[in-house]
């Protein structure tokens, strides 16, 4: 028999800080799944990095989200803080423009995490893989994380 080899896409921490689950985010549109699945960081770094291999879909005016697709067709959603679209781009610089080709590691944004936080703005920053009927099985490794450790391992149908 011939077995079709179901490709594998790893999504790595996009800074240093602690991964939690969904359903630990404050906030309905995430933890009830509405956008997708994944997993949320809390921050401790203000550096967020590409997670995967891909393209810079959307950069919201705001500069609060980034939508990237991965080189194996993984959309994603990288949501930097809770209702930060009310920031109006704030505490946020974009290292990136729409269009662009990234790699793992790359810089996406350097984030002013204490003007954010100040201003009473939840951390969590939800990882959505948005086209998630694309995906078989999802493997999240919870807990405390450096920016470029593997965090989610998605199998791909």
């Amino acid at each position: 028999m011939f077995f079709k080899k179901q490709k594998t896409e790893i999504i790595y921490a996009p800074c240093d800080g602690k991964i939690v689950p969904l359903n630990e985010v404050p906030d309905q549109v995430f933890s009830d799944k509405i956008l997708g699945d994944g997993a949320a960081i809390l921050p401790e770094s203000g550096i967020i990095c590409s997670p995967v291999n891909g393209k810079i879909t959307q950069l919201f005016d705001t500069l609060h989200a980034y939508a990237i697709t991965s080189e194996n067709g993984i959309e994603l959603l990288i949501h930097i803080g809770l209702n930060t679209v009310e920031l109006k781009g704030e505490g946020f610089k974009a290292c990136v423009k729409e269009g662009d080709t990234i790699k793992t590691g790359d810089k996406l944004a350097d984030v002013n995490l204490e003007y954010i936080a100040d201003r009473g703005y939840n951390l969590h920053t939800p990882i959505i893989i948005t086209n998630i009927s694309k995906i078989s099985s999802l493997d999240i490794s919870f807990g405390n994380k450096k920016q470029g450790d593997e965090i989610i391992t998605c199998k791909i149908k």
